[in-house]
């Protein structure tokens, strides 16, 4: 698993849809703003979340982007699939020898960060954030 600026910028979307009406659409401008990044970078990254199911997109002049209904529900882990894939985070032993004990702790380490990033969901960290912005 790799995370890359795009897996950051596609968290931070998600979070931003979360805490905001869900009847309201967001443009891709306000939301590029709000990261400082371009629109057309971020509309690739956009496409990604509304290909993987958890946002929807709505042209025109009132259009722009929000959760799908129960899109709050997805996990971080999901959000990183949908940008990065799933892939190892380390190249393990270089014989890749099965009972290596390097690999088997890395392995373990793993297992339990993705077990976290699949546990905290975005409405999670979106109701942490409504509680300190009081």
């Amino acid at each position: 698993m790799r995370l890359t600026k795009a897996t950051n910028y596609a968290l931070h979307t998600m979070l931003f849809l979360a805490v905001n009406p869900s009847d309201e659409h967001i443009g891709v401008a306000k939301l590029a703003e709000r990261q400082k990044v371009s629109t057309t970078y971020l509309s690739k990254i956009l496409t990604k979340l509304v290909k993987s199911g958890m946002i929807e997109s709505v042209s025109g002049a009132n259009g722009g982007y929000k959760l799908k209904p129960g899109g709050e529900g997805v996990s971080l882990l999901e959000v990183i699939k949908a940008i990065e894939g799933l892939t190892p985070m380390f190249d393990y032993c270089l014989n890749h020898n099965p009972d290596c004990l390097i690999q088997k702790a890395i392995e373990s380490a793993e297992e339990k960060l993705l077990d976290e990033l699949n546990q905290t969901r975005i409405v999670d960290l979106a109701n942490k954030m409504n509680k300190t912005s009081i």
